[in-house]
């Protein structure tokens, strides 16, 4: 599952939570249910903005003997 980065504006931090790409968060409350953290003074209701995602990684890196050699690629 990809692993987005969200941001609160209201209390300036930033959460990583897993969840599908069909899925949006949209408020702090939300982000803190689904990170488990505790939403502190931060009201519930406040917007959260999600930011980047990065793909899990499936079967590590490729080995040099993978055809992915240095400066092989598009051009």
């Amino acid at each position: 599952m990809p692993r987005y980065d969200y941001v609160c504006p209201a209390n300036g931090r930033k959460v990583e939570v897993s969840h599908g790409m069909s899925e949006g968060i949209d408020t702090w409350a939300e982000l803190c249910e689904r990170a488990g953290i505790d939403p502190g003074d931060t009201p519930g209701e406040a917007p959260v903005e999600r930011g980047f995602f990065s793909a899990p990684i499936i079967g590590g890196i490729p080995s040099s003997g993978s055809g992915c050699a240095p400066g092989t690629g598009f051009s």
